[in-house]
């Protein structure tokens, strides 16, 4: 049996329907599932621009980026101890990766 025009036209505009909604389903995700590196990565660019705008020192940034060679140091370690990250590993870090973020923030905003 063909299968018409008007069948194969529904199906192409549902494909690129999903296609399209696809990004957004990624990013509607919660944090805790875009994972560790994914919000090293947002925070080094919120270093970055605080740097370019001059709202981060040279004194902020070596302490957070003290930090963060820190941080990632320990994930390198807990990567190697099994499995990929158990779940009090992945909260330690995330704890971990919480308080470098406010410090970042408190560099950004202390009215210098």
């Amino acid at each position: 049996m063909p299968v018409s025009r008007k069948a194969i036209r529904t199906i192409a505009a549902i494909t690129l329907g999903c296609l399209l909604a696809a990004p957004a389903l990624v990013r509607a995700e919660p944090a805790h599932r875009r994972g560790v590196n994914a919000r090293e990565a947002r925070q080094t660019a919120r270093i970055r621009d605080g740097v370019r705008d001059g709202e981060i020192n040279r004194r902020e940034l070596n302490r957070i980026r003290a930090d963060e060679a820190a941080i990632r140091a320990e994930e390198r370690i807990y990567r190697r101890s099994g499995e990929g990250l158990s779940p009090v590993e992945r909260r330690d870090l995330e704890r971990d990766l919480s308080r470098t973020s406010r410090e970042i923030d408190r560099a950004k905003h202390n009215n210098r």
